[in-house]
C-alpha cells in the first residue's frame, strides 16, 4: 500500500474486508444450508455486497490507484452472478410476439389479499383482481392464496387450490387441467403444489412453489436488533427450504412433461436452493428481464426472490416485473413459446 495516505490505508482496509466476504458469498451456491446455516445468510446480502464492492472500484478508478485492480478481480470473477442482480436486455418489441404461438404465464404472492391489513386500503383485494384482469395472463399462479368469497378470477374455467387451513397456493389457467397434486412439504405452512395444463396440443407441468418463510420483517432495522436470533432463524429456514427443494426435484425427475417452476422461493438467485432449482432451466429473468427484478419490498436491498424458471424446450419471449405494491411482493409475468 505504498503511496497511500493513512485514511486511504483505511479505506482499502475495509475493501478488502467486503472484497472477502464477497467472494465468500460466491461460494454460497455451492453450499448446502444444512453444512453451515449461518453462513447461508449472506446469499441475502449479495446485492448489497455487490454494489458496495463497485462503489470500492469507482473510487480507486476515479482517482487512478492500482487499488482498484482488487474490486475489479472480484467483480470480474462474479460477472455471472452480476447478471443475476441486473439485466440490460431492455423493452421487447411486443410486435414481435405471435400470440397465436405463445401463451402467458403470471406468478404473484399475494399476501393473503391484505389479510391483515398491512396496506392500510381497503380496496387491496379489488386492486390485484383488477390488475390480474389488466395484464390477462393465460396461467396465473399464486402464493398466499386466501380463500375468500370475493376473490374470483372469472376469466380462468380452470383452477387447482390447495391450502392449509385457509391459505397456500393456487393455479388458475385458461387452459385445461389435466391433472394436479400437491407436495404437502411436512410440518410447514408452506407448499408446492402443481398442475398439468395442455397448451397447444401439448402437456405442461407447472409447478407453483412457497418455500419455507424466513419470518422476518421487510426491514433493514431488524438486522440491528437480535441479530445472534435472527441469523439463527434464517439459517434454520435456509434448512428446510433445502429439504423442501429435493421433494421438489424429486418429483420433478418422475415427470415426463415440460416443466415451469414459478413461485415464492423465498431466498436469492445467490443461493443454494435457487441453483438446484435452476440447473437444467432458463431463469426467465436473466433471458429477458431488464433492471434489478427486484420482487420483495425489503428497504433499499433489491431482492429477487420469486422467479419463473423455464424448461430449455420453451422459447423466453418476455419478462416482466411489476412496480406494484399491493402486497410485499411484487408480480412477475413471462410471455413463453413452445419450440
Amino acid at each position: 500500500m505504498k503511496g497511500l495516505n493513512l485514511i486511504d490505508k483505511l479505506i482499502f482496509l475495509v475493501n478488502s474486508l467486503f472484497a472477502t466476504a464477497l467472494l465468500l458469498a460466491y461460494l454460497l451456491p455451492y453450499i448446502p444450508p444444512s453444512t453451515f446455516p449461518f453462513l447461508s445468510v449472506l446469499s441475502l446480502g449479495m446485492p448489497l455486497l455487490l454494489i458496495i464492492n463497485f462503489a470500492f472500484f469507482l473510487f480507486w478508478a476515479i482517482r487512478f490507484k492500482r487499488q482498484v485492480l482488487l474490486s475489479l478481480f472480484i467483480l470480474l470473477i462474479g460477472f455471472n452472478h452480476i447478471l443475476s442482480l441486473y439485466m440490460f436486455t431492455g423493452e421487447v418489441n411486443k410486435t414481435e410476439i405471435n400470440e397465436a404461438k405463445t401463451f402467458s404465464l403470471m406468478s404473484y404472492n399475494v399476501r393473503h389479499f391484505n389479510r391483515y391489513n398491512w396496506i392500510k386500503d381497503e380496496t387491496v383485494t379489488q386492486q390485484i383482481i383488477q390488475f390480474v384482469e389488466q395484464e390477462n395472463p393465460d396461467v396465473l399462479v399464486m402464493q398466499d392464496y386466501l380463500q375468500r368469497e370475493d376473490v374470483k378470477f372469472e376469466a380462468y374455467p380452470h383452477k387447482y387450490i390447495q391450502l392449509v387451513g385457509k391459505s397456500g397456493q393456487a393455479i388458475y389457467s385458461k387452459y385445461p387441467i389435466v391433472e394436479e397434486g400437491s407436495l404437502d412439504f411436512p410440518k410447514t405452512g408452506n407448499n408446492a403444489i402443481y398442475a398439468d395444463i395442455v397448451i397447444q396440443r401439448d402437456t405442461l407441468r407447472v409447478f407453483n412453489l412457497h418455500l419455507e418463510s424466513l419470518k422476518i420483517n421487510p426491514s433493514v432495522k431488524e438486522l440491528q436488533n437480535d441479530s445472534e436470533k435472527l441469523i439463527a432463524r434464517v439459517g434454520n429456514s435456509f434448512k428446510r427450504q433445502e429439504e423442501q427443494t429435493e421433494i421438489v426435484l424429486k418429483k420433478i425427475k418422475e415427470t415426463s412433461y415440460k416443466v415451469i417452476i414459478a413461485g415464492d422461493l423465498n431466498n436469492s438467485a445467490f443461493s443454494y436452493v435457487y441453483r438446484k432449482l435452476s440447473e437444467n432451466y432458463t431463469d426467465a429473468f436473466k433471458n429477458s428481464g431488464n433492471g434489478f427484478g427486484k420482487t420483495f419490498d425489503f428497504d433499499f436491498i433489491p431482492l429477487r426472490i420469486d422467479a419463473i424458471l423455464v424448461d430449455k424446450q420453451l422459447k423466453i419471449k418476455m419478462f416482466k416485473n411489476y412496480d406494484k405494491q399491493l402486497s410485499d411482493h411484487y408480480p412477475v409475468m413471462s410471455v413463453l413459446e413452445l419450440k
